[in-house]
């Protein structure tokens, strides 16, 4: 349903660009980290679970988890980065347009503290 909104969007609507924008200290990505199941809740936490584990640091399992705020924000920046490549994979209407050069999937992130966003290459 998502891949459809946007390729409506950009397609259909003239939008120049898919913006995938995750956020610091994300409630979700917590969960994930602590492999947490509750109900419906659980089918969307495990795709994150990817990230959790692609992100490579720390190691040391006692602090992969919901406490390590900078492991939490570095999963979440990994969580976009995967959700772009995602929409490149599962979206040949996207892709194509982003590959002829209508339109631009970014990835960014976006900081609670400061309000500050910052786009990923």
């Amino acid at each position: 349903d998502i891949l459809g909104s946007l390729e409506f969007g950009c397609a259909g609507a003239g939008s120049k660009a898919s913006v995938v924008l995750g956020h610091t200290s994300c409630g979700a990505v917590k969960g994930a980290c602590d492999s947490v199941e509750l109900g419906n809740l659980t089918s969307l936490l495990s795709k994150i679970n990817a990230s959790v584990k692609a992100t490579d640091k720390p190691e040391d399992p006692a602090i992969r988890n919901s406490s390590n705020l900078d492991f939490v924000n570095s999963v979440a920046k990994n969580n976009v980065q995967h959700s772009v490549e995602d929409i490149r994979v599962k979206s040949n209407v996207l892709r194509r347009l982003e590959e002829e050069g209508k339109i631009s999937i970014v990835g960014a992130m976006y900081d609670v503290g400061s309000g500050k966003v910052t786009f990923l290459d």
